[in-house]
């Protein structure tokens, strides 16, 4: 349990709702039961002072918060010499969108972490004066060393640890890899940060890992793009920047309850992004486990459940799942948000009832192997395997054209000639800028919604 941790009653978070969209239908012998779950948090942003907590919430303004934003200073910041000046401009403006009273700091990230503002081992509180100081500390960033990131993110845990608020986030800027670390370094930093900050992470330019970006806001529970020109960073860090000031509760899990014979087989985000949940459970207690999905502002998520369930006979009807919300409260003990669906599973011999594919689990489904075959076709056209690469590349396109993902549609027809959307026939590309498949891989995890 992490200090700082709000004791929340339904008077001071945004109201949660839940729908399951499934077939329920199986046929005789059917074991696997799959059903998307679409939680909705409204009326954030609304709440006054907290009953439970009143130390955490600043009436009228919602829940306390911290922020740490991570700046990479390497050498390469220093070509061309306007990113670094970019960096500095976004961080400025990052600083500009924090509302008052917010605890924040801002590291400068090297092969080792740098505290620029406020310095001491602490947060400032966001207020005229503050703002204008880190304004200041920023004009003395200055590009040169390597790229640590593991040591920014064990900085930026230790300086927001240090504040009793409910919220806790990061923004964190890379223009190059993680050279003067292992993985291994990176992922132990990573396992000792989840849970304790969300992290959205941004590559500048195109002399970035794609996989390691994605994966360190992935494993914070953040958001990953390229911002391929250093001109378009203080729009995006001011974006990011309102959207952590819209966060009303951290640490919300999805819990999941089932039955004795019953095995979950996977659990999923699968809207606005794909993001695997499964290997994230952590038990809670008889056949349940919680499957951790962050903070939450006003805003709707899609989720893929699939469970296998014992075989029976015909007629019968049993109840497959149950999903809930929970958060930790103060004492140690687990909140819960209200709300509730449940997942069915009932066998029939009408072929029609169990044969049809329920919409949403179709479209999600083609959304998560869209975002799996981008991923191969471009590992595999890194590789040399042009044949490969095109009949992956070539099922993306179909899979972006009967989904209606226009966007996702867009970013592969620069790497790729579409002779047949439909079919999936596509050419490679002899060239592909950089910054086009850097972005396309970025942004493969990005779904539309289903049309309901």
């Amino acid at each position: 349990m992490r200090p700082g941790m709000a004791n929340f009653s339904k008077s001071n978070v945004p109201q949660f709702s839940m729908d399951v969209y499934q077939n329920e239908y199986l046929p005789e012998g059917g074991r696997e039961v799959n059903a998307i779950v679409t939680v909705t948090a409204t009326g954030g942003g609304t709440v006054g002072s907290a009953v439970a907590a009143p130390h955490l919430y600043s009436p009228g303004q919602g829940p306390s918060a911290a922020v740490a934003v991570m700046v990479d200073c390497s050498g390469s910041m220093d070509y061309p010499p306007t990113k670094m000046r970019n960096a500095r401009d976004a961080t400025a403006a990052a600083i500009d969108t924090l509302r008052d009273g917010v605890h924040f700091a801002v590291v400068g990230g090297t092969h080792v972490a740098n505290e620029v503002y406020p310095g001491g081992g602490g947060l400032a509180v966001a207020d005229a004066t503050t703002r204008e100081q880190a304004k200041q500390a920023l004009r003395r960033l200055s590009a040169g060393g390597g790229t640590a990131i593991g040591t920014w993110l064990r900085l930026a845990d230790r300086l927001l640890s240090t504040a009793d608020v409910a919220i806790r986030h990061g923004i964190l800027l890379t223009d190059g890899r993680n050279e003067h670390e292992s993985p291994e370094d990176l992922k132990a930093a990573l396992d000792a940060c989840a849970g304790r900050f969300t992290c959205d992470a941004r590559g500048v330019g195109t002399d970035w890992e794609v996989k390691e970006v994605t994966g360190i806001a992935s494993a914070l529970l953040g958001t990953a793009d390229i911002v391929a020109d250093p001109a378009g960073l203080a729009a995006d860090f001011t974006r990011m920047m309102e959207t952590a000031m819209g966060k009303e509760v951290a640490d919300v899990a999805l819990r999941l309850w089932t039955p004795v014979g019953t095995t979950v087989k996977f659990v999923k985000q699968v809207a606005p992004t794909v993001e695997e949940l499964t290997g994230r459970r952590t038990e809670a207690g008889p056949r349940a486990g919680d499957y951790p999905t962050g903070s939450w502002g006003d805003e709707s998520r899609d989720y893929h459940v699939c469970v296998e369930v014992p075989a029976a006979d015909l007629g019968r009807e049993m109840l497959a799942a149950r999903v809930s919300l929970v958060v930790p409260e103060s004492d140690g003990s687990v909140g819960n948000l209200g709300a509730q669906g449940l997942v069915r599973a009932v066998w029939t011999d009408d072929m029609a009832a169990s044969t049809s594919i329920n919409p949403q689990v179709a479209h999600y489904t083609g959304q998560a192997e869209l975002a799996q075959v981008i991923q191969q076709g471009l590992d595999l056209r890194k590789a040399g395997d042009i044949d490969g690469a095109t009949a992956k590349l070539g099922r993306a396109v179909q899979l972006a054209g009967v989904s209606g993902n226009a966007d996702t549609a867009k970013l592969l027809a620069k790497v790729v000639d579409v002779v047949d959307a439909a079919a999936g026939t596509v050419r490679l590309k002899a060239k592909v800028e950089e910054a086009d498949e850097m972005t396309l891989e970025t942004r493969s995890t990005k779904t539309v919604r289903v049309k309901k």
